[in-house]
């Protein structure tokens, strides 16, 4: 099975200090055994394919790489316990989950693992891992369907009728051969004609798609000092908790949509953080990438990545919160009228579909000669604060909204009560953030290079500030009605 070039672009962006794969830290309450979680999993395995099949890259890359079959596929693995200390308080085991999240994970194998963590008292933390290539936010949200249970006393799902015997995995001479027919049936079907039929409702999203790049070249962004340097291996994560029904009353009073209600509450977070360190904010702004999810009815429940992307452009110096939360909600109407996402999305699906020739150096990756692990070892150092910084052509961070469950999930009869988002860092963007919406609560997850972002606490105590802020409004308003 090829990898679309979507799915292939994790693979290539990938380096030892960035690693390109998605991950969440389940908190279940209760001392649930190893034994039963693997088991568990062991169950579930029949119903998810792709977690036995293991990247294998093109000779002289000639394509992108396929998923094959794990002819030594091995659950012990994949699914592994980590014991701390009795007594472990539960912000102590998250650290050492993010830690445990830090290194790539092993491209010989399945590109997915799973921790469980005991040692803090009444819980046990799960810390799943599963790469950018194989899902997407909402495809991961659609795997947990899968792996935890709606009822604390669910049966086991029905056995496969037949035991798994996984295919031979295709030698050197069948990948060419396959690369090669499929680049000449890409030739093949490039007809003008054809793309003469297609053309012009292409072309004018291709322009649209074509103006978002200018616009991030002619109006650059702010360079916070989280975008001061390349990131290295480390990683900090920290979470805040907030019911969803008073984000919904934020929504219905001050206006808005949910999504513009979280923008505001980090997008002004992030302005005063940027105040108290005294960057020069004003007349300058912050561009944020927010991954959009354009999965079709028909691909639901599939792996995969369906996604799309918006860049908001938002003022950097603080205000109040509810003129910031008026901003957001003209940003993002003026990005759904114009159909940035959708431009972007076609540009996407007709990028010239050529052999990765280009791409050769990202097999060494994860391996003895991997050309990035010096530099993960090594990372180069920060720019220093000297008055000035050069504009950012790029995005300051990253933040995504992903829909989850909102009923109770378990896992062996254990009820997960917190669910953290660990979104991926690279190139120079040290901070992401990941908001998850379960179990009606929403998850706020703040993950950064420590080097380039050392004081994450008061990132996050600036964002709980405005949401106070814009939950007080709401209820004024709510009283004055």
């Amino acid at each position: 099975m090829r990898l679309t070039e979507t799915d292939a672009s994790f693979i290539y962006m990938e380096s030892a200090s960035g690693p390109m794969h998605i991950s969440s830290i389940y908190v279940l309450n209760g001392e649930v055994p190893f034994e039963r979680i693997y088991q568990r999993f062991n169950d579930v395995l029949h119903l998810i394919p792709s977690y036995r099949r293991k990247l294998m890259h093109v000779p002289m890359s000639l394509a992108h790489p396929v998923w094959v079959d794990d002819t030594h596929f091995d659950l012990a693995n994949h699914v592994i316990e980590h014991r701390l200390a009795e007594g472990t308080s539960l912000e102590d085991a998250v650290d050492a989950a993010v830690k445990l999240n830090e290194p790539m994970l092993d491209r010989s194998r399945p590109l997915w693992k799973m921790v469980a963590i005991s040692g803090v008292e009444g819980k046990t933390l799960l810390l799943q891992m599963t790469h950018h290539a194989m899902i997407d936010g909402a495809s991961g949200i659609d795997l947990t369907t899968i792996l935890y249970d709606l009822s604390p006393d669910s049966s086991p799902p029905t056995p496969p009728t037949n035991e798994w015997q996984p295919e031979p995995e295709p030698n050197a001479a069948t990948l060419i051969n396959e690369a090669i027919q499929e680049n000449l049936l890409q030739l093949g079907n490039a007809s003008p004609v054809d793309a003469f039929k297609k053309g012009q409702a292409q072309f004018e999203q291709l322009r649209k798609a074509t103006e978002v790049m200018t616009r991030f070249v002619s109006n650059p962004a702010i360079t916070a000092p989280f975008n001061a340097g390349f990131v290295g291996p480390k990683r900090k994560v920290k979470w805040l908790k907030k019911p969803f029904s008073e984000i919904r009353e934020i929504r219905r009073h001050l206006g808005g949509t949910i999504n513009d209600v979280v923008l505001a509450i980090v997008s002004e977070g992030v302005a005063r953080y940027l105040d108290d360190h005294k960057e020069k904010t004003k007349e300058k702004y912050i561009r944020i990438m927010c991954p959009v999810s354009v999965r079709t009815e028909d691909q639901k429940g599939a792996l995969g990545n369906q996604v799309s992307a918006i860049f908001p452009y938002l003022p950097a110096w603080p205000m109040r919160s509810v003129d910031r939360l008026n901003i957001v909600v003209e940003e993002t109407n003026r990005i759904k009228n114009s159909g940035e996402a959708q431009a972007l999305t076609v540009m996407q699906e007709t990028m010239p579909k050529l052999p990765p020739l280009g791409m050769a150096a990202t097999q060494l990756v994860g391996t003895a000669f991997d050309p990035t692990a010096l530099a993960a070892r090594v990372p180069l150092p920060i720019m220093p604060n000297m008055g000035y910084r050069p504009p950012n052509p790029n995005y300051n961070f990253t933040c995504t909204n992903v829909p989850g469950v909102q009923v109770p999930q378990y896992m062996c009869g254990a009820e997960v009560t917190d669910t953290i988002g660990l979104l991926v860092l690279n190139g120079t963007v040290g901070l992401s953030l990941t908001i998850l919406s379960y179990n009606k609560q929403l998850f706020f997850s703040f993950i950064c290079e420590p080097r380039l972002l050392p004081d994450l606490d008061v990132l996050i105590e600036h964002a709980d500030a405005v949401y106070n802020e814009l939950y007080d409004a709401a209820m004024a308003d709510n009283e004055s009605l």
